[in-house]
C-alpha cells in the first residue's frame, strides 16, 4: 500500500498516453470551423491536409510535454494549471482531427515517436523546477503561435475551416503562455529556446509528409 502513491501518478500518466495516441479525442468546446464551409480543389485539398497533419502531431506533442510536466511538478498549483492547459489542448486535438478526416487525410505515421519524445523531454523540463517548467510552457507557446501564424498564410485563402480552428488555437496558445508568465515562468537561456526551435522544425517538416 506504502508504494501506491508512488505508482498512481504513472498509472494516469500511462492512461493520458493511450487515451492521446488510441482514442477519438473529444472535445469540450464546439469546433470553430463548424458552421463556415469550405470548397476546395485537389491540390488545395493536399495542401491543407499536410498543414493540419502538422497541426495534429503538435498537439499530440502538447499533450504529451503538459503530461510529462504535470508528472513531475514540485507543487499542486503547477500542476493544476499544466493539467487545465492540456485539457484545452485536447479540444485542438480534436478539431484538427476532424479537419483531417474532412480533407480525406490521416494523421502523422510517427504520433507515437512525438508523444514519447515530448512527454521525456516535458518531464525533464519540470525536473529543473516549477519556474523552468513554466518557463518553458511559456517559450513553446510563444514558438507555436509562430508557427501557426506561419501555416495561417500558408492555409489555400478559400479554406476558412482549417483557418478558424488555427486561429481559434492560437488564442488559446497565447493564453497559456500569459498564465505561465503570470504563474512565475523563468526565461529560458538561448541555447534552450535555439534546441527547442531545431526540435520543432524537425517534427514539423517530417509530420507533413509521414
Amino acid at each position: 500500500m506504502a508504494r501506491q502513491p508512488l505508482l498512481e501518478p504513472w498509472l494516469i500518466a500511462a492512461d493520458h498516453a493511450l487515451r492521446a495516441l488510441t482514442t477519438r479525442p473529444q472535445a469540450s468546446r464546439p469546433n470553430p470551423g463548424a458552421p463556415l464551409q469550405a470548397e476546395l480543389s485537389p491540390a488545395e485539398r493536399r495542401e491543407a491536409a499536410a498543414l493540419m497533419r502538422v497541426n495534429h502531431a503538435g498537439e499530440v506533442a502538447a499533450q504529451a510535454l503538459y503530461h510529462g510536466q504535470a508528472l513531475a511538478a514540485r507543487s499542486r498549483q503547477t500542476q493544476a494549471l499544466l493539467l487545465r492547459s492540456a485539457s484545452e489542448e485536447s479540444d485542438h486535438l480534436a478539431w484538427c482531427e476532424e479537419r483531417l478526416a474532412e480533407l480525406g487525410a490521416r494523421p502523422s505515421l510517427l504520433n507515437p515517436v512525438w508523444y514519447a519524445g515530448s512527454f521525456a523531454i516535458g518531464a525533464l523540463a519540470a525536473v529543473f523546477g516549477d519556474r523552468a517548467s513554466l518557463g518553458f510552457v511559456a517559450e513553446t507557446e510563444r514558438q507555436v503561435e509562430g508557427h501557426l501564424d506561419s501555416h495561417l498564410g500558408r492555409l489555400p485563402p478559400a479554406d476558412v475551416r482549417s483557418r478558424a480552428i488555427l486561429q481559434a488555437m492560437r488564442e488559446d496558445e497565447a493564453q497559456h503562455a500569459a498564465h505561465a508568465r503570470q504563474a512565475g515562468a523563468a526565461r529560458l537561456p538561448s541555447l534552450v529556446r535555439a534546441l527547442m526551435r531545431r526540435t520543432a522544425r524537425v517534427m514539423t517538416g517530417t509530420a507533413y509528409w509521414i
